[in-house]
């Protein structure tokens, strides 16, 4: 009887302490969950009020990860402060663990600090194709912590903003047209003034290549089985790939036709006559 008394005052006490702390607790789901209702709001209010005023991409991107995550953490102090944690509790342990986490996220803060390098100045935007840490990609996201790039074979490419600001960027967008540079062999008993003709002959017979600065081609070098010839010419960035890949493709019908011989390498093996 005496150990069936014991369960039952362990059990009171249990309810007892239930009930004192079940407001509290239902409070704080509550408050999570309109936190996180209320950071959605921010964020869409974020982006209406970038899309009327047309800022730059960039800066919307960095600011919605950057507000987002701050207003998680207020959301987490209002949460464990209405559990019963003092806030001066909180912010000794807080501070107690501040040295240890910022050892710890020596890089991150790093990459927060490139990420802002970026905001600043700017090395490429929302949509620019890039060159950067042995990746090439269209930027698609850029948050306060790292770079994303949508590449050829449509992969996301994740860069840490802290390489990306300390590192060599190629921004192919920057300029609003490019230079393209196609080396074609020709061989050596093949006219060289008409496959110049040729070549030139290609590009002025696609409107996607730039008038001026006028196409060219010269001589690049004399090869052991070629005369190397180089093309030159401009493309706007919208259509440089479709006129690339026309070049390559219409050089070699056209040589062809004209009977202009593309060498390729070759190997001649001899065999040593036996006694």
């Amino acid at each position: 009887m005496e150990e069936l008394a014991n369960y039952q005052t362990y059990i009171d006490e249990a309810i007892e302490w239930a009930m004192r702390i079940l407001p509290d607790f239902v409070t704080a789901v509550i408050i999570f969950f309109v936190g996180l209702w209320i950071i959605k709001l921010v964020n869409k209010m974020v982006h209406r009020f970038f899309t009327k005023k047309d800022y730059d991409e960039t800066l919307e991107s960095f600011l919605q990860s950057f507000i987002s995550i701050i207003l998680k953490a207020l959301v987490f102090v209002l949460v464990v402060t209405q559990l019963g944690v003092k806030t001066s509790s909180l912010v000794a342990l807080v501070g107690a663990a501040g040295l240890a986490i910022g050892l710890a996220l020596q890089g991150s803060l790093a990459n927060f600090a490139g990420g802002v390098l970026i905001l600043i100045f700017k090395p490429f935007k929302l949509g620019d194709f890039i060159s950067a840490q042995g990746v090439d990609g269209t930027v698609k996201e850029i948050t306060i912590f790292s770079t994303k790039l949508s590449t050829f074979g449509n992969q996301i490419a994740i860069i840490p903003n802290g390489q990306l600001s300390n590192g060599n960027i190629v921004n192919y967008n920057m300029e609003n047209t490019r230079r393209d540079k196609i080396d074609v062999g020709i061989g050596y008993a093949s006219n060289i003034k008409e496959a110049k003709e040729i070549l030139l002959q290609i590009c002025e017979d696609n409107p996607s290549i730039n008038t001026e600065p006028a196409p060219e081609v010269y001589v690049g070098a004399l090869a052991d089985s070629s005369v190397n010839l180089t093309l030159r010419f401009w493309a706007n960035n919208d259509v440089f790939w479709p006129a690339h890949f026309y070049v390559i493709e219409q050089t070699k019908l056209r040589f062809d036709a004209a009977g202009i011989e593309i060498p390729f390498p070759q190997r001649v093996m001899h065999k040593a006559m036996e006694d």
